[in-house]
Protein backbone atom coordinates (compact mmCIF):
# COMPACT_ATOMS: atom_id res chain seq x y z
CA UNK A 1 0.00 0.00 0.00
CA UNK A 2 1.37 3.40 -0.97
CA UNK A 3 1.82 6.09 1.66
CA UNK A 4 0.64 9.62 1.07
CA UNK A 5 3.11 12.33 1.92
CA UNK A 6 0.96 14.50 4.15
CA UNK A 7 1.89 16.46 7.24
CA UNK A 8 5.60 16.63 6.42
CA UNK A 9 7.57 19.32 8.21
CA UNK A 10 8.34 22.42 6.17
CA UNK A 11 10.92 25.18 6.36
CA UNK A 12 11.55 28.42 4.47
CA UNK A 13 14.66 28.51 2.28
CA UNK A 14 17.23 31.08 3.45
CA UNK A 15 18.01 32.11 -0.15
CA UNK A 16 14.78 32.08 -2.16
CA UNK A 17 12.30 32.40 0.75
CA UNK A 18 10.12 29.60 -0.61
CA UNK A 19 8.79 26.74 1.55
CA UNK A 20 10.26 23.26 1.16
CA UNK A 21 9.34 19.94 2.75
CA UNK A 22 11.23 17.32 4.71
CA UNK A 23 13.05 14.73 2.60
CA UNK A 24 14.30 11.29 3.52
CA UNK A 25 17.89 12.27 2.66
CA UNK A 26 17.70 15.01 5.34
CA UNK A 27 16.45 12.60 8.01
CA UNK A 28 19.65 12.70 10.11
CA UNK A 29 20.35 16.45 9.89
CA UNK A 30 16.96 18.13 9.39
CA UNK A 31 17.78 20.67 12.13
CA UNK A 32 20.78 21.99 10.13
CA UNK A 33 19.06 22.16 6.72
CA UNK A 34 18.65 25.80 5.62
CA UNK A 35 18.34 25.64 1.83
CA UNK A 36 15.80 23.96 -0.45
CA UNK A 37 18.41 22.65 -2.87
CA UNK A 38 21.97 22.67 -4.09
CA UNK A 39 21.45 25.74 -6.28
CA UNK A 40 20.25 27.86 -3.33
CA UNK A 41 23.04 26.52 -1.12
CA UNK A 42 25.66 27.63 -3.67
CA UNK A 43 24.08 31.07 -4.17
CA UNK A 44 23.82 31.99 -0.50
Amino acid sequence: MAHKKVNLETKICATCNKPFSWRKKWERNWEEVKYCGEKCRRNK
